[in-house]
């Protein structure tokens, strides 16, 4: 096949209930991949550069001279450390091509499927592999940090941020038949019986020392559902998350709920109106978790903490 015939292919998007999907290893993953969610995802990296109190890494890093981001999406975050890291490398992978022509000299995009066993990255070669929001992509994410952590060099860093679905209320105000966790659970068990499991943020800490990682760290940072909270700073963050979700739902179910549960279009839009409505409810006073976690690939010899 011709580098041409080959890029037309990748760009053929599958269209499926007015929205479109990745073309290169269709089906895998399950968000469309269409302007409206493009636009999305760069709402959602906003949202966590202000959690984050405008942290891209939380590792410490040290002139890092190449970088690999798997599951770039719009390329915003490698984009952005570009920037700060000018004399290193930053390699975006995705399985679509939505990323910006136009980016820095440091920084390359290429359409890779990381679920793939082989990764072509020699092994030893990477200073930080960089993971966030990719929960619902993978059959299994410890793969995914097994082949990172083989290609990255001894003392090299990964690092993963994630958003742990379930909704958590403290203070009794949200009801047991609220609808919007009613979606999220329907949600989660459509992707599981897709083998694309969404919970894996409060996961990521134990599967990193598994992999053989030291010196794992983990951050745990509360999102509201909407603009129910007091303190002007958890109050935009609301607001802009209860946009994302706004914004995302009809793309979070169409596939999952029409391939796997069955649904039409119409049934599921018809459900999504009052789901709309929960997730705008601000007298329930909802959040989410994100998770951050980091850790260090070890020299040879070494355990945790450092010790040889």
């Amino acid at each position: 096949m011709s580098t041409r015939s080959l890029r037309e292919s990748v760009m053929d998007y599958i269209k499926e209930n007015g929205r479109t999907y990745h073309a290169y290893q269709a089906g895998s993953y399950l968000m469309p991949n269409d302007t409206l969610e493009s636009e999305r995802l760069d709402m959602q990296y906003y949202i966590l550069k202000v959690l984050f109190g405008s942290r891209d890494i939380f590792a410490p890093l040290n002139n890092p001279k190449k970088i690999l981001d798997v599951g770039t999406g719009t390329g915003k975050w490698a984009v952005e450390i570009a920037a700060q890291y000018p004399n290193a490398e930053i390699l975006g992978t995705d399985l679509s091509p939505i990323q910006p022509q136009w980016v820095p000299d440091n920084v390359k995009f290429i359409i890779d499927d990381a679920a793939e066993d082989d990764w072509m990255i020699d092994d030893n070669t990477y200073d930080y592999v960089h993971t966030r929001a990719l929960m619902g992509s993978f059959a299994d994410f410890r793969h995914v940090i097994a082949k990172a952590y083989k290609c990255l060099k001894p003392g090299a860093y990964m690092g993963s941020e994630e958003l742990f679905t379930p909704v958590y209320c403290d203070d009794g105000t949200m009801p047991s038949h609220y609808l919007f966790k009613d979606w999220l659970d329907r949600w989660d068990a459509a992707v599981m019986d897709m083998n694309r499991p969404l919970r894996i943020a409060n996961k990521l800490k134990r599967w990193y020392q598994e992999a053989g990682f030291v010196d794992v760290r983990e951050e745990v940072f509360k999102l509201p559902i909407n603009p129910w909270p007091k303190d002007p700073q958890l109050k935009l963050l609301g607001r802009f998350h209860e946009a994302n979700w706004l914004d995302g739902l009809q793309g979070f179910s169409l596939a999952p709920f029409h391939r796997g549960l069955g649904w039409t279009k119409a049934e599921i839009e018809v459900y999504l109106v009052n789901v709309r409505k929960a997730i705008q409810d601000r007298s329930v006073h909802g959040y989410q978790k994100v998770y951050v976690v980091w850790g260090r690939k070890p020299f040879p010899g070494e355990t945790e903490g450092g010790r040889f």
